[in-house]
């Protein structure tokens, strides 16, 4: 039995082993898996396998895909995730850019939007041209918002995910509500746009939706974002922040365990990959790496402070010395891997981009400097695959890896379910 994918067969658990299964589907791509391999990776009963995957092929989410010879008795049948049977949106808010995506459940962009955008113009028009760009992605794709929603759920002040079967199926689990923020393990919906995920420039409150006092846009500080873009547009929605969702990505493309996701662009945070999942800290606070000061007397930047990495880095960039910016962005990245002990550093963001290779030879130079004179281990230093997309599609995630039992580093974490690990 693969421990990774351990099923519990208890009541409470019943929508996380159905996530589990679901999640085996999809890393099995177009090849498919058969229900023998789904008992054997997840510790289930081929009974409940049997009968969960019964119920994903009713709700459209699975099907056949032909079958496997066996080792002895008739062959096997193989089952594949079936990605169009739902999608997500994916939006990055960027400072002065817009990127919108359409997501089907194996991760694929069907469809991307990008314009102009004031982000200083505050909330309500941000959200209206955000609302605008999603109507138009759909519209253009030809999809169209989740049919199985449920009247008066919370879901980000927009509507829930339905479609759960009835409370007489053992492998059912809770149908339940999509909790915007925390949709762990939701029961599979029915086809179409499950939700939109949002993610942009922090700090904000992931759990709440809220935005504090983003750098340089003080008229930010207290917006509801979630819930405002939700009643605008009858969906459900997700808001974390633009390095977070990438970091988040990044793991579901098996990047690793442990990380962090460098992104410099209009500004310099890091999404952090602990144990498997991304780390926000209980505040979302976690990974404001642009705003360390590492020169008392340096220049000031936009968060009230002097000599921050983020106003050192965006300085150099625009004295034209990708070198220098290399080199600081490099300081900072030492200091972050000698604190947490980390793995991997992956860099991305579209300063990175316009440099990517002196970035990222001068990052891993200052890193190896320190490891020598450590003594310790070089910790690698590479640039973020799909690294131009990394956050709007981390974004989509946001939406869809709740429903693979991705979303958090160990099941259950719904706020509401207490500790039953």
């Amino acid at each position: 039995m693969n421990r990774a994918y351990s099923g519990v067969n208890l009541a409470v658990l019943r929508g996380h082993n159905a996530a589990l299964v679901l999640d085996l589907l999809r890393t099995a791509g177009d090849g498919g898996i058969s229900r023998l391999e789904l008992a054997e990776r997840t510790g289930l009963t081929p009974q409940g396998v049997s009968k969960i995957t019964a119920r994903l092929r009713g709700q459209g989410l699975v099907t056949d895909t032909g079958r496997r010879a066996s080792t002895g008795g008739k062959p096997r049948t193989v089952l594949r995730l079936v990605p169009d049977a739902g999608y997500a949106v994916g939006l990055h808010l960027d400072r002065d850019e817009l990127t919108a995506v359409l997501v089907d459940l194996a991760g694929t962009v069907v469809a991307e939007r990008r314009s102009p955008l004031a982000f200083g113009a505050g909330g309500d028009a941000v959200v209206e041209t955000a609302a605008s760009e999603v109507e138009a992605l759909l519209a253009g794709a030809g999809a169209e918002a989740e049919a199985g929603v449920e009247e008066g759920a919370e879901a980000g002040g927009g509507a829930g995910a339905g479609g759960g079967a009835g409370a007489g199926d053992a492998d059912a689990g809770d149908p339940g509500h999509l909790d915007a923020q925390d949709p762990v393990h939701p029961e599979p919906p029915t086809p179409r746009v499950l939700g939109v995920g949002v993610a942009l420039p922090g700090p904000l409150d992931h759990s709440s939706g809220v935005l504090h006092r983003v750098t340089g846009f003080p008229e930010w500080g207290g917006f509801p974002l979630r819930d405002a873009l939700a009643a605008r547009l009858g969906l459900p929605v997700v808001v974390d922040k633009d390095t977070n969702a990438a970091a988040l990505g990044l793991t579901l493309a098996g990047c690793g365990d442990s990380f962090a996701y460098l992104h410099l662009g209009t500004g310099l945070g890091a999404g952090l990959v602990l144990g498997g999942a991304p780390y926000r800290g209980p505040r979302t606070g976690a990974g404001e790496f642009g705003h360390q000061v590492i020169q008392l007397d340096g220049p000031p930047c936009g968060c009230g402070n002097r000599g921050c990495i983020e106003a050192l880095c965006l300085a150099a960039v625009a004295a034209g010395s990708f070198d220098e910016a290399a080199r600081v962005l490099g300081e900072g990245a030492a200091n972050m891997v000698g604190l947490l002990d980390i793995d991997l550093v992956l860099l991305g963001g579209r300063t990175v981009a316009a440099a990517e290779e002196r970035f990222v030879e001068g990052v891993r130079a200052v890193l190896g400097e320190r490891a020598r004179r450590g003594g310790t281990a070089e910790v690698p230093v590479r640039s973020a695959p799909g690294a131009e997309r990394a956050v709007v599609e981390g974004a989509a995630q946001l939406v869809l890896a709740p429903l693979f039992g991705r979303a958090h580093g160990h099941f259950p974490a719904n706020r509401n379910d207490g500790n039953l690990s």
